[in-house]
């Protein structure tokens, strides 16, 4: 086979057990279990504060560690196979998440209080183990408290996943990013369909391959269309409108798609590749 090293565990000293036979190396493991115990964690291409940022792992997710080496832990996120670097300070031990979070940011209080000095802020598709739901708040296991309306329980998916796209409307562009502090265009959509139950690749070409199925460019586009360039994402508000995590404007942007066809013509971004249909 040929890997993928960006979701295939293996490098040039090591490899992950379950590709033995597959690939060569010097050496495989086993993983250990580990969870996002920050808010969010930077996963890097290598093992640095400043290696390029490949995306992020939100609190509460699950992280497949596979080597521990001077406060870095080389792994891969269980929820889409990515493989980097993360820092180690940032993971802890792993329990069974109840709950997501539904808004597109919430505070977590180390009471049930507003008035209290929260002690995080959780992005929307964190994840966490609530104890207890005594309306405002949820008090969650580990300890702290999460306002009950930002949470929505693993097994009530969102029934739009594109209206959870919209949450990030005028969200900073960040490559790599999953929250609302910065957000890029895979990462947007993937944020939309995992809050609607729906597994996504992390990266556009990734997406183009495995989401929906291609529709004649002609067709009328309706709302949830995916719109494909090479290396961008866009998804349909309706016939007419893509929403998008856009470079050209460094956030996250909703526009007609007849202009932003144009302008990356323009721009020497290419024609539009493919434009999918999710069968939901």
């Amino acid at each position: 086979m040929t890997p993928d090293p960006r979701i295939h565990p293996i490098r040039a000293d090591l490899a992950a057990d379950k590709l033995r036979g597959q690939v060569t190396a010097a050496r495989y493991a086993t993983p250990f279990h580990r969870q996002v115990i920050e808010a969010l964690a930077p996963l890097r291409r290598a093992p640095g504060p400043d290696a390029p940022l490949e995306t992020q792992a939100l609190f509460g997710e699950a992280v497949d560690v596979y080597d521990e080496h001077e406060g870095w832990s080389w792994a891969q996120l269980p929820r889409d196979g990515y493989v980097g670097y993360l820092p180690s300070v940032a993971l802890g031990a792993a329990n069974a998440p109840t709950h997501r979070v539904s808004a597109l940011r919430t505070h977590v209080y180390p009471a049930a209080s507003i008035k209290t000095p929260p002690t995080m802020a959780l992005s929307l598709g964190a994840l966490v183990s609530v104890e207890e739901i005594a309306t405002p708040f949820a008090r969650l296991k580990d300890g702290g408290f999460v306002f009950a309306s930002h949470l929505a329980a693993l097994d009530a998916p969102a029934k739009d996943f594109v209206a959870v796209a919209e949450k990030f409307l005028h969200a900073p562009y960040l490559w790599g990013g999953r929250t609302s502090e910065g957000i890029d265009c895979s990462g947007l959509v993937q944020a939309g369909l995992a809050a609607a139950g729906i597994a996504a690749p992390r990266d556009s070409d990734m997406q183009q391959k495995a989401l929906g199925t291609a529709i004649d460019p002609s067709a009328t586009l309706r709302r949830g269309d995916l719109v494909f360039w090479k290396g961008h994402i866009g998804v349909m508000l309706d016939a007419s409108t893509l929403l998008h995590a856009a470079g050209h404007f460094m956030m996250v942007v909703a526009e007609p798609l007849a202009e932003a066809v144009r302008r990356t013509q323009e721009k020497g971004g290419g024609e539009v590749t493919s434009i999918r249909r999710l069968n939901l």
